[in-house]
Parts: structure tokens; sequence; C-alpha cells
């Protein structure tokens, strides 16, 4: 027998290298197969239940790191409530209608006009079922856990009906109309735009000048001045119906030295001067802009009129302090243009073209158009100046082209309606970061009515018929009956049939004598299909509750999914749909960039997983502030990797060294503990408090730093260091060794269970080697909090002797620096403690020289010459005199004394001969 067969090394299947890449596949397949999920979820039956409400990402492509930041914190708070005593179902879900899927079959080679629409709509419904199958084999890789089997899918039937119910719902409060007014418009998709899908970028625009001939200045305004504007959008101008001045501001006629006199902002007039080379002006008269109301002035190319109307929109922080209007072609003009009754004109058409409404321009592009107005104004001589300038504009967030404001006969639901009921009901939402609630209600506070309506063929038909005299028709007898047959056949029925053959049996209106009916050929804006998940999903389905408890997406979602589900839910049901909104930032390069192919700085969940394994993913994403932008790089998760590969150690030293412990046989009850025990155990119960409030704040960051906090501080660098000397060198049986085994296989039961929702795959590998009840730590509880006895008092001595500790540590680095000892084990402290430190020491009864790891250890009765002195204690390190025992590897002076055993010290001599006899009469081998 050798020395070392003597010593209780510790022995553990669990390994040190995950195999991540390789494992975590077999393990995901061995939850599934025996449905972990089901299991957990029939566990919690009765509880009360915890409902996050998934947000449906589109369908379309593999996943991006953003998806699993995103789902990954998903799954560690539905892991963590189902473990904490709830019943936390989750539900993923996917938004599948849109533009995206269409032009992705466009890039297939797919010709829409080539085949019927029904049969168009099922080559969409095709791929995006590959796709979600695509993105769910994704998710479930990262160990997403959840009813992949039963997601909710915005083309199934039953959402479909679910939708148009609640369209019929808004129907019935007053809530849908129709009516004509500027919407983005994206002639790069032929489609109107949510506020939603549209970003922001910059362009480089025309900067121009252009005066408006006085008509009738109603002898206010001489007749031979002019008003001058200015633009940005030189193509608009043939719409131009009116010119806009603020009625509060003070506007000046001024005259050059050209004789050519200009209607302007008095406070605009030196920046106008600079700008456009007045060296000279004289200012003839000043106006209130009340004053020149109903004034006229002459279109500056075309032979017609445009009046001077007042509007609270002009401002004075450009231009010349009046606003060239088109109510056809934007917002503000369209709401000024309504005051006075001006003609709605909107010269361009589904592609962008201007029509013949803009004569002299049909059929040209508006961009081009810019060009052609110019060089028209130039003709004219109402051109007084041309520049360019880059600024902020808005762009189609699929095509990344621009976006035009466009006024064109949508479907509106109204929001004027509800504002104040949506703006009540957001002060009821909680919000993390709380920011979030003060973004939210302004953009509803702020935001216009919502076109649903949708010019594409991908979607969800507006459930809409029209009579024979053009009356829309949308009665809750033709809803609900649109309602029950997509709930049946799918909305695809609505491309299949005639307006007449899905009409109710018999129906008959006024406006169709001839019983001739037509069907609204718009879809459903996506947003309305995802916005109505609230009643769609929560509401229909048993496993779940409406509201739902929480919605967690990115921050893009305050003017996307969280805006239309509140504008939905409380349109239907008077309600918000959550009580709590959790938003994330984005993941970027760690150059702050937004990952994108062209730059070639994406980095993909699939490419991480093969090189480092999910779990190092999902140790990032709790390891990372996700409130804000999070930069992440290789780089980043190779220190993850770095992280998890001390938290893996950890745990094996620690199922290694209870590998032969059986709680059930083993345990030491807490009476029967040591001082260092309990403070251990102090230590573990306030990190397990401390970690289950983090989690209920959705604070991963805290409770993975608590927990790595408490592994290499209370663990690694101290209890466990110093067990050493007690778990291997003891006796099997001896209660020194059994009770820190006790605490240590404690310690590991919880960190296990606290660390499951963010390490699944790992925690159940630690599970195999821990002896409790549950086969899979998912069906575990959360670790309870168990009271210490004088837990105040243990832990007030033991954060004094933790301070005497670290003293003793820097002394003995001192000597090690000096040469004279290598390791702690070979040296002899003396310590000469004030009588307040000899009191802790003695109240905690414990053997010092084994805590800090020191062959011989003496407390001095007098002070000591040439120690390191502290508050209070002196510190004197010296080298151990003795020899080394060979099997403790201490410095003892007793070695030897056993002249059967003489590498050895008395106490390990007295362990060999009590455990192994055999030793005495063969000896140890060499």
């Amino acid at each position: 027998m050798r020395i070392k067969d003597t010593l209780n090394l510790g022995k553990t299947a669990f390994p040190m290298r995950g195999n991540l890449p390789k494992m975590e596949p077999v393990w995901q397949k061995d939850w599934e197969d025996n449905k972990v999920y089901q299991r957990r979820q029939k566990l919690n039956e009765g509880l009360p239940t915890f409902v996050l409400h998934d947000g449906p990402p589109f369908a379309n492509g593999n996943i991006h790191m953003g998806h699993a930041m995103n789902k990954i914190t998903k799954d560690i708070i539905v892991r963590y409530k189902s473990m904490a005593g709830f019943r936390a179902p989750y539900v993923p879900g996917w938004d599948t209608h849109g533009l995206p899927i269409e032009q992705q079959l466009t890039k297939q080679g797919v010709h829409r006009k080539e085949m019927t629409t029904a049969q168009y709509r099922q080559l969409c419904y095709d791929f995006a079922m590959k796709e979600v199958n695509k993105q769910r084999t994704d998710f479930k890789r990262l160990g997403v856990s959840g009813d992949w089997d039963h997601p909710y899918i915005t083309l199934q039937p039953e959402y479909e009906e679910q939708e148009i119910r609640v369209f019929g719902k808004m129907v019935k409060r007053g809530l849908i109309y129709r009516g004509k007014k500027p919407v983005y418009w994206s002639p790069s998709s032929e489609s109107t735009l949510a506020e939603a899908e549209v970003e922001y970028h910059d362009i480089k625009s025309p900067s121009l000048y252009v005066a408006f001939p006085v008509k009738d200045g109603k002898g206010i305004i001489d007749n031979d001045a002019s008003f001058l504007i200015w633009t940005t959008t030189p193509w608009t101008l043939p719409a131009n119906e009116a010119i806009a001045v603020n009625p509060r501001f003070e506007y000046s006629l001024i005259k050059l030295p050209s004789g050519q006199k200009y209607v302007v902002a008095s406070e605009r007039i030196d920046y106008l001067a600079e700008t456009l080379g007045w060296n000279q002006y004289a200012v003839l008269r000043q106006y209130k802009g009340s004053d020149l109301e109903y004034l006229v002035a002459k279109h500056p190319f075309y032979d017609r009129n445009s009046v001077l109307i007042l509007g609270d929109h002009v401002t004075l922080t450009d231009g010349t302090g009046l606003v060239h209007t088109a109510p056809g072609l934007g917002s503000d003009d369209f709401n000024v243009g309504m005051k006075y009754h001006l003609e709605v004109l909107s010269p361009v058409d589904n592609q962008g073209r201007l029509t013949d409404e803009a004569p002299g321009f049909e059929g040209v592009f508006y961009e081009d158009a810019n060009k052609m107005v110019t060089k028209v104004l130039e003709e004219k001589g109402t051109m007084v100046k041309l520049d360019f300038f880059v600024h902020s504009y808005p762009h189609d967030w699929r095509t990344k082209k621009p976006v035009i404001f466009r006024s064109t006969p949508q479907w509106f639901a109204s929001i004027d309606n509800i504002r104040d009921e949506i703006l009540e009901q957001i002060q009821k939402v909680e919000f993390q970061p709380s920011w979030g609630k003060t973004r939210l209600y302004n953009m509803i506070r702020d935001r216009g009515d919502w076109v649903i309506s949708r010019q594409r063929i991908w979607g969800v038909p507006l459930p809409i018929f029209y009579a024979e005299n053009g009356e829309p028709i949308m009665t809750q007898e033709t809803i609900n009956h649109i309602a029950d047959l997509f709930g049946k056949y799918g909305s695809n029925i609505w491309f299949e049939k005639t307006a007449e053959e899905l009409l109710p049996e018999g129906f008959t209106h006024p406006g169709s004598p001839n019983g001739k009916f037509t069907k609204e050929t718009d879809i459903m804006d996506v947003w309305f299909d995802s916005g109505s998940s609230n009643q769609a999903v929560l509401t229909t389905r048993p496993d779940l509750h409406f509201p739902s408890d929480l919605y967690l997406e990115g921050s893009d979602q305050y003017r996307g999914w969280f805006n239309s589900s509140l504008i939905t839910s409380v349109a239907v049901s008077h309600q918000a749909p959550y009580r709590k909104i959790l938003s994330q930032g984005f993941t970027l390069d760690k150059q702050g960039r937004k990952m994108s192919k062209s730059l070639g700085n994406v980095i993909v969940p699939s490419d991480i997983e093969k090189q480092f394994g999910a779990e190092i993913i999902r140790l990032w994403v709790a390891s990372v502030d996700t409130s804000s932008d999070v930069p992440v790089s290789l780089d980043t998760f190779k220190q993850v990797s770095d992280a998890y590969r001390k938290i893996r150690n950890t745990l094996r030293f620690m199922l290694a060294n209870t590998a032969d412990f059986d709680p059930q046989t083993d345990r030491v009850v807490d009476q029967n503990l040591s001082s260092v025990d309990n403070y251990v155990k102090v230590k573990l119960s306030e990190l397990i408090q401390d970690v289950q409030t983090d989690y209920d704040q959705f604070d991963f960051v805290n409770v993975t730093k608590r927990i790595n906090e408490f592994l290499v501080n209370e663990m690694s660098t101290f209890y466990l260091d110093f067990a050493k000397d007690v778990v291997y060198i003891e006796s099997v049986d001896m209660l020194a060794r059994r009770q820190m085994q006790t605490v240590i296989y404690d310690a590991a039961v919880a960190i296990t269970k606290m660390l499951t929702p963010i390490l699944p795959h790992t925690m159940e590998q630690v599970w195999q080697q821990l002896k409790e009840p549950e086969d899979y730590v998912q069906l575990a509880q959360m670790p309870e909090i168990k009271p210490v006895l004088n837990a105040e008092q243990v832990l007030a001595d033991w954060q004094e002797f933790m301070e005497f500790r670290a003293n003793v540590l820097k002394s003995l680095e001192r000597v090690r620096d000096q040469k004279l000892i290598g390791k702690s084990m070979e040296a002899a402290v003396t310590i000469y403690p004030d009588q307040h430190l000899k009191e802790v020491l003695e109240r905690l009864d414990v053997n010092v020289g084994q805590l800090l790891i020191v062959s011989q250890f003496a407390i001095a009765s007098q002070p000591l010459a040439d120690s390191d002195e502290y508050d209070d204690v002196q510190v004197l390190v010296q080298p151990a005199q003795g020899e080394v025992c060979e099997r403790c590897r201490m410095t003892k002076k007793d070695v030897g004394l056993d002249q059967q055993l003489p590498m050895l010290c008395e106490r390990c001599a007295t362990i060999v001969r009590q455990d192994y006899p055999e030793v005495i009469e063969e000896g140890f081998d060499e």
C-alpha cells in the first residue's frame, strides 16, 4: 500500500471538461424523451401561475445573438419561477405574415402574378413554417424549455379567428374607420408602413428656397412682393395648396437693393441674410402671423392659387417661418389643411411615380422629379437658392429605402377615442427599466390614429365587404361569420371564395339590390397580427391567463409589440395585457456597431455553440446588463468560458469530496457542527436569500456575481482550501470530516439549484452525482433558507476572524517574498492578539493553525519582537521546525515518534494504525 492510498482523495464521475458542444444535445434529447417540461408543469399544478407571454419573433432566417439573449433571459425567468413555487408555463410564439416572406419568395424566383392568390399564399405558408421549424431548432439548442410542440403562430387558423374577433370588437366600439390621410408609404414595398416599421438614416437632400409671388395682398402685403418658403422635397411642390404661418410669430416685409420684396419671419432674417447673401436689406413693415390669414399667393409654376393659413406646427428652428403645405403629402399639412377644407391632393402612385395630377411630371419617380422641379422653378424665376444638406430621413426598415408621406384611402384604428383609457392603463403597469413608462406614455400620448391596412397579399385579410353602392359592410354578423370560417379553414378561404360565398347565408343589404358584393383586398398590418396575441393566446389557452405577468422584449418594442398589444387589449378588454414590462437593449459588436453581414462583424449563436457550447452563451446573458446595449465579441465568450470553468471545477471539487457522503446516514445535525461550519452555513443562507431576491428582480448579473463570490471567497480560498487537511487526512467517519462534508454537500445542492435556470445542462450533470430524490434538478425546488442559531453573533465573530486571517496572509506573503518559506504549510505563525481578538478566537474554538493552513500556530503571552503589527494583533512568521509528514505534508516536530511509521506525524500515524492496520506489518510501498 502507498501512503497516497490512506488518504480520502475524492473521486467523482463528474468530468473536469464539460465537452459542451457534444454533450448538450444529448442532455436536451434526454429532457425531451423524458418530458421534463411536462413533468414540471404537472408537478406545479395548483400553484400560483406566472405567465411570461412570448413576443413572437419573425419567422425568417436562423436566429441571431439578439434572439439568443432574449430567449435565454425568458428561459432563466421561467425556469426560476418554476423552481420557486409557481406554475410557469412557457408558450413560444412566431410572427409569420408580412412583406419579408414575400421578398424571400421573390428572391427564390417565385412570380406572384403567374399563379392564383391562394396558390401564392400557400407558398408563403410553407416558407413560414419551414422558418418556424428552423428557429424552433435553434431555440431548443440554446436549452430553452417550453411547450415547443404547441406554440402559437400567427398563421394558425385558431389564431386568425381570434384576430378577426378582436377586429370585430373594435368595430363594435366604433374604433375602425376608413379615411384618406397621409401615411408612411414605402414605394419599394408598395405598401403603407406603421411607425414601428420605419427607421431613420442620413440622406443627402436638396435645400431649396422658393418664392411664391403675392396675388392678393388684401392691402396688407404689397402685390409686388413674394412669400419665401424653404423645402427639402421639391417633388411635393406640385401638390402645394397653401402656405402656413404661425399666428403668434412676427413677420417682416423686407426689400433688397434689387427691388425684390420678401415676407419672412422676423427672427429668421439674420440667418437668411447670411444664407442667401443679403448684404443689404430694408425692413419695410412688420405683421403678426394672424394678420396674414387668407392672403393669396401664386403657385410658383402652376396657374393656381396658394392660400395663407395659420398653423401652430410652424417653428423658427429652420427655414423661413413660412411652410409650404401639401395636405396630401404630410401629416402636419393634412391636419392644418382639414381646418381650412383644402383639397387633399396626392399626385404619386404606389411605385412612387408622379401622376397626371402633377402636370409636366407624369410617370417620373419622385426622387427624379426633384431635378425637374428645380429646373422649372429656375425657368419661372421663382427659385431663390438651391443647396444640399445631409439629414436624418425615414426609411423602410426592410428594404432600407426612403419612404414618403402619401395620402391614400386606408383603414384606421382610432387612438383618439381610447387614448385617455390607454394612458390610464400605462400608469398601472410596472416597468423595468423605469424610464420605459415615460417612453411608452409619451408614444401613446403623441401618436396619431393607427393605419391597419396593408396593400400586400400574405397576411390576414380585413374582413370587410362592399355593397354595390360602395358602402363598406362591417357588421357583427359578417365579422363573426368570417371568424368562424377562418377558425375552421384558415384565412386562405377569403381568396378561394367569392364575396357572396363568404357572407352568411341569406345575407342582404340595401346597398346591394342585386345581391352583388365585393371584398376588401387589403390585409391587416402585421402589428395588428402580433398585437392581438393577448386575446388570441392568453385568453384562449387554459394553461395561461390574462393579463400576463410579464412582457420581455427589446427596447424597440415600445413602438412595436408593447404598443400594438396595449392598444388592442385596452380596446377589447379595457385593461393592459401585461402587469410588467422588462425591456432589453441590442447586441452590438465590440466597437458598439450594429452587427451586419456587410461589416463582417456578425457573431451567430450556432458558431459559439460549436466552439464553446450553449452554456457559455447562457452564462454570458446572465453576466451582462441587458437593460442597455450589449457589446459582444469572440473574446467575450472566451472570458465567459474561463468563468464557467472556475464554477465547474469548484463544483467538481465539492462533488469529489462528498462522493463517500450519504446525506441520509452521514449528515451531522446543526447542533453538532463546528463554529466554522456554522459560519459557512450562515453565508450560504445569506447567499440563498440574496440570490432569490435578485432572481425576483430579474437581476441575473447579481445572481452570477454573488454565486461566483461565494464559490471563490467562502469556498475555494477558505473553506475548501483548509478542508483538504480534514477531508483527505482524517478517518472516513471522523466527526470533523462528516461535519465538513455536510456543509460542502448542502452548499453543492443549493448552488446547483440556484444555477439551474442559468446553466441547466451543467447543473443536471452535477445533479447526477448528488444523492437527492428528484431525478432531474429541474424538478427540484429552489433551496430553502435555513436559519442558523445565533447567526448574527456567528457572523460578527467570523468577520473579525476573516480580518485577522487577512493580516496573517499578508505576513505570510511578505516572508514568502523573502524566500524564507514556500507554501504556507512550511510556516510557523505566532501571534500576540489584543484582549478582544483573543476572546473572539477562544469563543470560536477552532484549530486556527489548520484554518490558516500553517504547520505550527501559537498564541504568545507577551509582545513579539520583529513582528508585523496590525491594529489588534502582532504576527510573527518563521519557518516551521521539524520534518515534513509524508501524509499530511505539514512540518511537525513529532514526525518519526512512531518508529513503525517514521515518515508520519503522530496524528497521521494514529489514523493509519486505526484504519489501515495491515500497514504496520507490511509497511508502505516505495
